[in-house]
């Protein structure tokens, strides 16, 4: 008994810690990677960057980023760390999936999926779905080179449907190199005609399409299917344990909806609707 009211005088002390933090923040303070656009970057340029300064001026609090690679121990490293004595980095991640255990997810402020992304005029132009490219004649399928990165949906899809392992180029996802970022693959591989088409998380392909000037580039949103999941609802996270902090996001996205799907339609993130549809 003694140790279970312990216990209780713990938690209840953590929350109103919790709570306190809420009332005294003296700034909206985003966890984001210095480089990884279209998401976030140190210059502000991303819909990360753009949402945080949004929630920032309806707080009326300045925002103070938080910039560590978004790579391994992320979460570790940033919304999770403090030193003795110490308070934490940041307070938020901007973006992740809706049934993150990492964090305490808030409501989903929008859904998007993968994308096939492929250059105009080059013999895919028939493409305007996923079930059109395994159409496509076979002289034509056999000879294609599509890149997506490793640990992605893409691999299982393409097997799946008959592409073989000659036709695959996969992409590591996590590099050594500091410069590489998402969108290499097609503004660097695609757009060069290094591949034929590339398969990416659709905030990638519309973002990046959009600034390859020459050639054209057409996104494909793709639908999941049995076994092959492409869609996702994505979030905010918050602390566990942070409960007022956390509903207080939830208004923000709530009150705030119209004006982020506007920077997310900007970016040419693709959008879709609770059952998968494409949002046009």
């Amino acid at each position: 008994m003694k140790r279970s009211h312990a216990a209780l005088v713990a938690a209840a002390m953590a929350i109103g810690t919790a709570a306190a933090a809420d009332d005294t923040r003296t700034a909206f303070r985003p966890c984001i990677d210095p480089s990884n656009l279209p998401f976030a970057n140190d210059k502000g340029e991303g819909f990360e960057n753009r949402i945080a300064a949004l929630f920032g001026q309806k707080l009326g609090l300045p925002v103070q980023s938080f910039s560590f690679p978004q790579r391994m121990n992320f979460i570790r490293n940033t919304l999770r760390y403090r030193l003795p004595g110490e308070d934490y980095r940041c307070d938020v991640v901007m973006s992740v999936p809706a049934d993150y255990d990492q964090a305490w997810p808030t409501k989903p402020y929008y859904r998007s999926t993968y994308a096939l992304v492929y250059a105009k005029g080059k013999g895919l132009d028939a493409v305007k779905s996923g079930d059109d490219l395994f159409a496509l004649p076979a002289d034509v399928r056999d000879r294609l080179r599509i890149g997506f990165y490793d640990k992605s949906p893409a691999a299982a899809w393409l097997v799946k449907h008959g592409i073989g392992e000659q036709q695959m180029k996969p992409y590591p996802m996590m590099s050594p190199d500091p410069d590489q970022y998402p969108g290499q693959l097609i503004d660097t591989e695609l757009a060069h005609g290094k591949i034929d088409a590339a398969i990416v998380w659709g905030p990638i392909a519309g973002y990046f399409a959009k600034r390859v000037q020459s050639p054209e580039l057409v996104v494909i949103p793709l639908r999941s299917e049995p076994g092959v999941k492409f869609d996702y609802a994505i979030a905010m996270g918050v602390r566990r344990g942070e409960a007022e902090w956390r509903a207080t996001v939830d208004k923000l996205i709530a009150d705030n909806q119209p004006a982020i799907t506007a920077i997310l339609r900007e970016y040419g993130v693709p959008l879709l609707d609770a059952q998968g549809a494409v949002i046009n």
